[in-house]
């Protein structure tokens, strides 16, 4: 089920808060909670969009269109969609890189486009992709939204940024971007970034919206130590920017240890300047520990 582009402007004004109710309706997600306890809750991210607390990511191990997850066969795959959104997950967060379009399109074909967030990303580095060329950001987005079958795409950001003169190479596909946003092809634009001076570089950009950042208390696969990433995180989000954390699970490094995993939780949890975090989920096991380890993080705070 699409939404137009002319329904998406009609329903503007309604934004998507009306919508969630499409989706929490359909949801198994926990009743008798306030918002501030609950793992799937409605939260802010950046100026104009509001996404689950938790969101499912499709990038663990992510190269040439394939991850972890696809790894496991397209049918699981959309099995483990279908879980998360029934558990209310409703931000799903891909990439070229990552291969995910189109079996999430077929996973959710019979859900209302409302109903969920959708953030991309576009891949300009040399190597990861199959195919040699790196068209501009205008042509990328329209074969994304065949993929996705979707008309809009909530936020599409560029991918792997790593150095500290990010802007000034990525200046003409920041402005198609623009342009597209004004077209109401992408509500939302921005960077996800792998390296502590491209992540100062974010710092005083009003262009960037929504930005991803590797965070957890540990250090593990992250840009620099916490005590390093948080202070400029801080002033990004300070600056208007929304915020999602990446790396909460540390590449899967805490998956096996749960009170690191718990100490993970509970820190991101606790920085006022993260927004919403991503998983990359491999199964319905992954989503169901992770929400009950976020609800209880945030019961345990709540009574504190």
């Amino acid at each position: 089920m699409q939404v137009k582009r002319r329904e998406f402007l009609g329903t503007a004004v309604i934004g998507v808060s009306g919508a969630w109710a499409v989706g929490l309706a359909e949801a198994q997600v926990p009743t008798g909670q306030g918002d501030s306890l609950n793992p799937v809750a409605e939260v802010p991210l950046g100026r104009d969009l509001r996404v689950t607390r938790v969101g499912m990511g499709f990038g663990m191990r992510a190269w040439n269109r394939q991850s972890n997850l696809s790894r496991r066969g397209l049918d699981h795959a959309e099995r483990v969609i279908r879980h998360a959104y029934e558990r209310g997950i409703r931000f799903f967060d891909h990439a070229d890189l990552y291969g995910s379009h189109q079996f999430f399109a077929r996973a959710l074909k019979d859900k209302p486009r409302e109903s969920y967030v959708l953030s991309t990303k576009i891949w300009f580095h040399p190597q990861g992709l199959p195919e040699p060329d790196r068209p501009d950001a205008d042509v990328a987005v329209k074969r994304f939204l065949k993929e996705l079958g979707t008309d809009y795409i909530d936020l599409v950001q560029i991918h792997c940024m790593m150095r500290p003169d990010w802007p000034a190479q990525m200046k003409r596909q920041m402005e198609i971007l623009e342009r597209l946003k004004e077209q109401k092809l992408i509500r939302a634009h921005g960077v996800s970034i792998h390296g502590f001076t491209a992540l100062e570089a974010v710092v005083g950009q009003p262009w960037v919206d929504v930005v991803h950042v590797r965070i957890n208390p540990f250090g593990e696969k992250m840009d620099a130590s916490a005590d390093r990433v948080v202070p400029v995180v801080e002033k990004i989000h300070a600056g208007g920017a929304g915020v999602i954390g990446m790396k909460i699970v540390g590449e899967g490094a805490f998956s096996n240890d749960k009170t690191k995993l718990d100490q993970s939780i509970n820190f991101v949890l606790g920085l006022k300047c993260v927004d919403a975090m991503i998983v990359g989920f491999e199964t319905e096991a992954d989503v169901d520990d992770f929400l009950s380890r976020v609800e209880a993080a945030l019961k345990a705070r709540a009574a504190s």
